[in-house]
C-alpha cells in the first residue's frame, strides 16, 4: 500500500499535537516526571507507536515532509551560533575544553566496543563502526553519509539501512536514558526541587541564556522577531552556499548553519554595535527544537528497529550501557561532581547516543525540576554541535584506515 503523504502543513499540525500530548502526558504521569522524560521524547514515542500499531493491523505507513524537519533543526542550530558571542564563549574556558576530551574519549570507546562486539559476533569489524559513533555520536546524517561509503567502497551490504535503523534506534535512547542518569546523580546530592513559577523576563533585563528555561516567558515584538527571522534566513543561505563551495570538506549543514550564526552574532555585535534581540533567538530556538524532535520521531519506522539482526541489537544494547557507564563514572566525575556535572551528563548521553537536540532536551527537563545550569547549557550546545563532528570524522577516519 502506497504511503499516505502528508505535505508541510500537516506535518506541521501532527507535530504541534504531539507535542501537547507529550506536556499532557508529562504533566499527568508521575513517572515521566521522576525521570525528566522530554515532553517531545514522551509525545514522540507515542505517535510512533500508534504509526506501528497502524502499520502492523492495517498496512498503513506515513511520509511526513522531512524538508520542514531539516528546516527546524536548521533553525534550531542557527539559534545556537547566533547566542554565542565570543565574550561568552570566553566563559567555557578550560571546562569546554576538559568536555571535548571526555567527548572524544567516548567516541573511541563507541568505536572500540563496537569493533570487539562485532568481531566477537563473528561480524565484519566495520558493521561495528555502523554501530559505534558513525551513526551514535554521528546522527542520521553521519551514519548515512558514511554508510554509502561502507556500501559502496567496502561491501557492506546494507550499510545505509543499518546505519539508519542504529542511528534511530540512538536517538530514541539517549532521549530515554539522560533524564534518569542525571536525576538519579543529583538524588545523590540532596538536591531540591525547584517550584514552578511562571516568570517573564523584564523589558529592559535579559540574562541572554537560551535553551536554559523552555517556560520562561519572554517579551517580544514583531519588529525584533522580523529581524530574529532575517538572520536566520541569512545563517541558512551560508551553509548552503558553504555546502556547495567546500563539498570535500564533509561537513554536515547544520554545522556550517552554527558557524555562520557564530560568525554573524560577533560581526554584528562587535564591529557595528547591532543589539541582538536574544529573547528572540530564544524563543525561535525552543520552538525550533521541541518541533524537529516532534517530527524526527513521528518518521521513527519502530518496524525497522524490531527488525533489527539480533547481533546489532546485541551490540547496540551494550552501546548503551556503556554510554550509562561513561556518563556516570567518567563525564560526572571529571566535569566536577556537581549539579552541573550532572546536567552535562544528561545532556552527554542525549548527543553521545542520539543528537544535540535530544541533549538540550533531557538538559531542559532536568533543569525544569532542579533549577538551572549556566555551564551546561553553555558548553554542551557548542561541543554537541560543533566540535564533536570534527574529532568523530577524524577518529571514524582513523578505525577505517586500520580495520578497512
Amino acid at each position: 500500500m502506497e504511503p499516505i503523504i502528508l505535505n508541510g502543513y500537516y506535518t506541521l499540525i501532527a507535530a504541534t499535537i504531539v507535542l501537547l500530548v507529550g506536556r499532557l502526558l508529562v504533566n499527568r504521569i508521575k513517572f515521566l516526571q521522576d525521570f525528566n522524560i522530554p515532553e517531545a521524547v514522551a509525545g514522540g514515542l507515542v505517535a510512533a507507536l500508534i504509526i506501528f500499531c497502524l502499520y502492523k493491523f492495517g498496512g498503513l505507513t506515513f511520509k511526513f515532509e522531512k524538508s520542514l524537519q531539516t528546516a527546524f533543526m536548521l533553525v534550531f542550530f542557527a539559534s545556537i551560533g547566533l547566542a554565542a558571542d565570543f565574550s561568552r564563549l570566553k566563559q567555557g574556558g578550560l571546562p569546554l575544553v576538559i568536555f571535548l576530551v571526555i567527548v572524544s574519549g567516548l567516541i573511541i570507546v563507541q568505536n572500540g566496543v563496537g569493533v570487539a562486539m562485532a568481531s566477537a559476533l563473528g561480524l565484519d569489524p566495520l558493521v561495528g563502526l555502523i554501530t559505534g559513533s558513525i551513526t551514535l555520536t554521528g546522527g542520521h546524517g553521519t551514519g548515512a553519509a558514511w554508510g554509502k561509503i561502507l556500501q559502496e567502497q567496502h561491501g557492506i551490504a546494507g550499510a545505509v539501512d543499518m546505519a539508519v535503523a542504529a542511528a534511530t534506534f540512538g536517538l530514541v535512547a539517549g532521549g530515554l536514558i539522560g533524564g534518569p542518569v542525571a536525576r538519579h546523580l543529583i538524588n545523590g546530592m540532596k538536591r531540591n526541587k525547584i517550584s514552578h513559577v511562571m516568570k517573564t523576563d523584564d523589558v529592559e533585563k535579559y540574562d541572554g541564556e537560551t535553551f536554559e528555561d523552555a517556560e520562561h516567558s519572554r517579551l517580544i515584538t514583531a519588529s525584533s522577531a522580523i529581524e530574529t527571522m532575517a538572520l536566520f534566513a541569512a545563517c541558512l543561505a551560508f551553509s548552503s552556499i558553504m555546502i556547495e563551495l567546500f563539498p570535500q570538506l564533509g561537513l554536515p549543514q547544520f554545522v556550517w548553519t552554527l558557524g555562520g550564526g557564530v560568525i554573524l552574532r560577533n560581526i554584528l555585535t562587535l564591529v557595528f554595535k547591532f543589539d541582538m534581540f536574544d529573547r528572540a533567538i530564544d524563543v525561535f530556538g525552543n520552538a525550533s527544537l521541541s518541533l524537529f524532535l516532534a517530527i524526527a520521531l513521528m518518521n521513527i519506522k519502530l518496524w525497522d528497529l524490531v527488525g533489527l539482526a539480533g547481533p546489532m541489537l546485541i551490540i547496540l544494547t551494550v552501546q548503551v550501557l556503556a554510554m550509562v557507564a561513561y556518563a556516570y563514572f567518567i563525564t560526572f566525575r571529571v566535569m566536577g561532581k556537581d549539579y552541573d556535572a550532572a546536567v552535562l551528563s544528561a545532556g552527554h548521553c542525549g548527543f553521545g547516543l542520539g543528537a544535540t537536540p535530544t541533549a538540550i532536551a533531557n538538559m531542559q527537563s532536568v533543569t525544569e525540576t532542579f533549577g538551572p545550569s549556566h555551564k551546561a547549557f553553555l558548553i554542551v550546545p557548542l561541543v554537541g554541535a560543533f566540535f564533536v563532528d570534527i574529532v568523530n570524522l577524524g577518529v571514524i577516519t582513523t578505525f577505517l584506515k586500520i580495520f578497512g
